[in-house]
């Protein structure tokens, strides 16, 4: 049986007990403590803390989201540290999701249907009498048999909490994902359970840049709902990315927000192909040309992993402020 350590979380005064073979975020995650996370891979960086006392160790070797001058510097990624003594790390809590109620419900597809040859949204409704309150940019898991799950990002404004529309890309053998693009129908029954993350719209006065990879569309077309609802004039900007022109699947809808909402601008970028009305290119370099310097900005980008270490790589080097640098990074599931 695995022995457990005490881990100290300052400047909060939390101390949880967290045995060896599980992460420091997991056990943080099961106290209750609202600790920032994101992709629960290594490569996002958001659960980034400042290890001031005790041994950890990364079995599967050093997480890409922390670069070798921030581990020289004390850091650790709480997603994939083992503790192996007793710890004391300092690390920030998230307010704004502390209150959110993990819920496990059944759910009902209302709708499925095919926005591009490798992406389906699923319409989700849970019963009349329940509800799962969340925010934008967070997500829920499906539940799956063997214990297995999948994570997705709830693609629509939090403005009301029994319908949840998700993005399911499709990915060859895909324990989830190939059912979705086979033999579930509308009307079928699932498990969810949720909601999780960090990657949190946090609203207010400043402009802000949205970048979105593929499927990462979904957490940032949640955040844009958010924001045009609100009572602001701050600008908006969507820079949304990908190989040709079926990953942009629903530009034709974005352009139909900004025809109706003047402070919101959008630009889609392709990196593998050339088409009329989109720029050619990578997403994050397009969005840097037209804006060099970052330090005005609140910045939002969810998309694959090597979209998400470029924006961390070159985006601080033109202003963006760590703190106003919001990421979440898509990862493939992987069987536990």
């Amino acid at each position: 049986m695995a022995a457990n350590h005490t881990v100290r979380i300052i400047p909060h005064g939390h101390s949880i007990s967290v045995p060896e073979d599980l992460p420091v975020l997991a056990a943080a995650q099961r106290a209750g403590l609202p600790l920032p996370h994101s992709c629960r891979s290594g490569r996002c960086g958001s659960c980034r803390a400042r290890l001031m006392s005790g041994r950890i160790e990364y079995p599967a070797g050093p997480p890409l989201g922390l670069s070798a001058v921030e581990r020289e510097q004390g850091y650790v990624l709480l997603c994939q540290a083992l503790v192996r003594s007793d710890l004391v790390v300092e690390a920030r809590l998230v307010q704004s999701a502390a209150t959110a109620e993990i819920k496990t419900l059944p759910s009902r597809v209302a709708r499925r249907r095919e926005l591009a040859p490798d992406v389906m949204q699923l319409l989700l409704r849970v019963p009349a009498v329940e509800s799962m309150e969340f925010l934008a940019g967070q997500y829920l898991d499906v539940l799956l048999e063997g214990g297995q799950r999948r994570s997705y990002s709830v693609a629509n404004a939090p403005h009301a909490g029994s319908q949840f529309e998700l993005h399911v890309g499709h990915f060859a053998g895909g324990l989830f994902s190939d059912q979705v693009f086979s033999t579930l129908r509308e009307g079928a029954l699932l498990r969810i359970e949720g909601p999780f993350g960090r990657f949190i719209y946090q609203g207010g006065p400043a402009p802000k840049l949205f970048i979105a990879g593929g499927t990462g569309f979904a957490p940032i077309k949640a955040m844009l709902g958010q924001a045009l609802a609100e009572p602001s004039s701050a600008a908006l900007h969507l820079y949304w990315g990908a190989r040709e022109p079926a990953g942009l699947y629903e530009a034709a809808l974005m352009r139909d927000w900004a025809a109706r909402h003047a402070r919101l601008t959008v630009h889609t970028v392709l990196s593998a192909a050339s088409s009329v009305g989109h720029r050619a290119g990578w997403v994050h370099e397009a969005l840097l040309q037209d804006h060099p310097d970052l330090a005005a900005f609140d910045i939002y980008a969810a998309g694959p992993p090597a979209l998400i270490d470029a924006i961390r790589r070159s985006f601080p080097a033109q202003g963006a402020r760590p703190e106003r640098l919001y990421l979440d990074s898509f990862d493939c599931a992987t069987p536990p």
